[in-house]
């Protein structure tokens, strides 16, 4: 009986990630099939045109600046919030409210750090609609993905290290940046890469704090439009969507090589540690 039952577990897993991959490759298939025939030297690297659709390289910069000045902000940010709640804080009722309001934070529509950001740092601190306040949008956006890995990753490593680092005469700051810091490099980077994903993958909240300008930002300071923005605009006005498509497939593929070199860095580390 016992033999039945696993054999129908199985079988249900085997299913449920037959289904999951299915749809994921019907959506990059479709996208594809739909969107390649766009794709060339011309259409990455040309300025665009509304009249003539032209190409998508201001949207490539302005996405990749805002990536770049995203995670340069949160991410520091992010993992010394968490070692300090993990190898820091004294363990009590104000570090569970700290953790509870960081995994409520990760739930909250983009659309409402959207606003906030148009009112605080568009309006407010008078950034305007520019890269930089979608930036700061964004970081806000990430910086709770990037403290909750980073804490999850510290928590994997074995206390063994900590007892034997500072046995050996070290300070809890050499063993934090020497042990434990590269020893959760894996899982931190982890982190980083989701966060990649929720930044690429933003509309809302760019949309309302940098702006539509299809053009190539002169700073971080330019009101400009990303990639999902253009997406979703060249979808609305005028309805292709080939082009749409074309601008879906450069989106994949961007997250695709920053996700490779992320792993790629995590192995580094893990051989480094090894």
């Amino acid at each position: 009986m016992n033999k039945v039952k696993d054999n129908i577990l199985r079988g249900l897993l085997w299913f449920s990630a037959f289904i999951s991959v299915a749809i994921l490759v019907v959506i990059v298939g479709y996208i594809f099939y739909k969107g390649f025939r766009l794709i060339n030297l011309e259409f990455i690297f040309g300025d665009y045109s509304p009249t003539g659709g032209g190409g998508i390289w201001p949207m490539i910069v302005t996405t990749v600046y805002s990536i770049l000045i995203s995670l340069a902000i949160a991410t520091p940010i992010g993992i010394l919030a968490a070692v300090y709640l993990h190898e820091y804080a004294k363990q009590g009722r104000l570090v569970k409210i700290i953790r509870y309001a960081t995994e409520s934070l990760t739930g909250i529509p983009s659309i409402i750090y959207g606003l906030f950001g148009a009112v605080f740092f568009v309006a407010t601190l008078k950034l305007g609609m520019s890269i930089i306040a979608a930036s700061l949008t964004l970081t806000i956006i990430v910086l709770p993905v990037i403290i909750r890995t980073t804490e999850e990753a510290l928590k994997t490593v074995p206390n063994t290290y900590r007892e034997g680092s500072l046995a050996l005469g070290t300070t809890k700051l050499q063993t934090l940046y020497k042990i434990i810091l590269p020893s959760a490099m894996p899982g931190i980077l982890s982190g980083i890469i989701l966060s990649i994903g929720r930044i690429v993958g933003e509309s809302a909240a760019i949309f309302l704090t940098a702006g539509t300008v299809a053009a190539m930002p002169e700073s971080i300071f330019s009101s400009a439009r990303t990639l999902t923005v253009h997406s979703y605009l060249v979808t609305q006005e005028t309805g292709n969507i080939e082009l749409a498509a074309a601008i879906g497939i450069v989106l994949i593929v961007i997250i695709l090589i920053l996700n490779l070199s992320a792993t790629y860095i995590s192995k580094k580390f893990n051989k480094a540690n090894h």
